[in-house]
């Protein structure tokens, strides 16, 4: 559903929107990033820099040869250089391989804040570091879409939040929902996106696994800061920049955690019978939660303290074990981040970024993130239940595999009563 377009959306559209053709997607060659644009401008004012440092070097040595002025130049070449260096760390660099940034630095002044002292460790260190917005990337699959200009050939893009230890869900799931391919001729194509865990030796061996398992399926985006509850916003937002830098025409996005039981070929069907969007057009939808606000007692998962976030309510926002979007709302959710601090809290900072553009999440009734409601005298494992469905939270890997192959199985037959039970339940 869309409402009214914000007074933010607008001026996004207008000074950030790359002009769209009639099928929503950038027309080759119109429109730069902000951030290649500051790339352009850092590399050339580091040239501007060494040029005017050659410059100096040559009137000074033409003025004299005495051995202060040849001190002089020394200090001014020192002074040049750490400029030029300067102007090369403020922008990310980019190799074949991964996108860098430089390391990010805590705030101190987040100390200042009252009752500072008395928050546990977790949320200090989240508000030390709640500016940040980059981190050294680890693995990157630039590529992954077929270059920005090919990756309106990506139908539907599985993003799948996973931990570095999650080896056997990861598997799972590249054998099951996640598989890269098409269905009815539309194309899959899956990421997992993942920061560091551990400390010493274990932190190495994971990023080690990490590493094995890109060479092996090239699916994985990794970056440099602590992979944890309170970090899932910080790695949507760099997901959201590298889409938006190397996948910004990919038709659709699946974007949930790697223990949901996705039925993605019902996903492909159902996107693809979505009347007036191919992509170009807003769409979130899920498990829609609304009316709530931030839990404030102390021993919750999800507790967010004033110091936080000062609001006692939230915006709509659909529940974080899945959901899905266009290409269209994703790039707004972007764009709207970059004025709005992070909240530990990643669903419900989706549905902060809607509400700045004027855009709502609605709700899916066979989108289950709170799982489906089965008598316990049923079977609650029957494939009848799930072959309708477009996401179940949550399931084991064996069960995962098993019901996967349950429910494309041609054989299987299940009356009208099972949809009903789902759409009810």
């Amino acid at each position: 559903m869309r409402g009214p377009e914000s007074a933010d959306l607008m001026l996004w559209k207008h000074l950030s929107f790359s002009p769209r053709t009639c099928s929503g997607h950038t027309r080759h060659g119109e429109g730069r990033s902000p951030l290649l644009m500051k790339m352009m401008y850092a590399r050339k004012t580091s040239f501007l820099l060494l040029a005017a440092l050659m410059a100096v070097m040559v009137l000074l040595k033409d003025r004299s040869n005495s051995e202060s002025n040849s001190e002089e130049i020394k200090n001014i070449q020192r002074k040049m250089e750490r400029s030029i260096e300067k102007q090369f760390r403020a922008t990310a660099k980019v190799n074949s391989y991964v996108y860098t940034w430089p390391k990010c630095e805590r705030n101190m002044s987040a100390a200042n804040i009252s009752g500072f002292s008395e928050l546990n460790a977790h949320i200090q260190n989240f508000l030390y570091y709640r500016h940040c917005r980059h981190f050294p990337m680890l693995l990157d699959m630039p590529d992954k879409c077929g270059g920005p200009e090919e990756s309106s050939e990506v139908f539907l893009f599985l993003v799948i939040k996973s931990s570095p230890g999650n080896y056997e869900r990861r598997e799972v799931l590249r054998k099951t929902w996640a598989e890269e391919r098409q269905h009815n001729g539309l194309w899959i194509r899956r990421i997992f996106i993942s920061g560091v865990t551990g400390s010493g030796q274990e932190k190495m061996r994971l990023n080690k696994l990490l590493q094995y398992e890109q060479n092996i399926y090239k699916d994985i985006l990794q970056w440099d800061f602590e992979d944890s509850f309170f970090n899932l916003t910080l790695k949507q937002v760099m997901f959201l920049e590298w889409m938006e830098r190397n996948c910004p025409k990919a038709r659709f996005l699946f974007n949930g955690d790697d223990d949901v039981f996705a039925n993605t070929d019902n996903m492909v069907e159902y996107l693809h019978d979505l009347k007036n969007n191919d992509g170009g057009e807003h769409l979130f939808i899920g498990h829609l939660i609304r009316n709530v606000g931030p839990i404030r007692s102390p021993g919750s998962k999800y507790y967010v303290p004033v110091q936080v976030e000062e609001s006692n309510s939230y915006p709509p926002y659909c529940g974080g074990g899945g959901f899905l979007l266009s290409g269209f709302s994703a790039s707004v959710i972007y764009n709207m981040s970059k004025s709005i601090q992070l909240l530990p809290i990643d669903d419900v900072y989706m549905g902060m970024c809607l509400a700045k553009a004027g855009l709502h999440p609605e709700s899916h009734s066979l989108v289950k993130t709170a799982g489906l409601h089965i008598p316990s005298k049923v079977d609650g494992y029957d494939p009848c239940f799930y072959k309708e469905v477009l996401l179940v939270h949550r399931f084991l890997p064996m069960h995962m595999f098993l019901m996967w192959q349950q429910i494309r199985d041609p054989e299987l037959q299940c009356s009208s009563s099972f949809k009903y039970k789902i759409l009810n339940g």
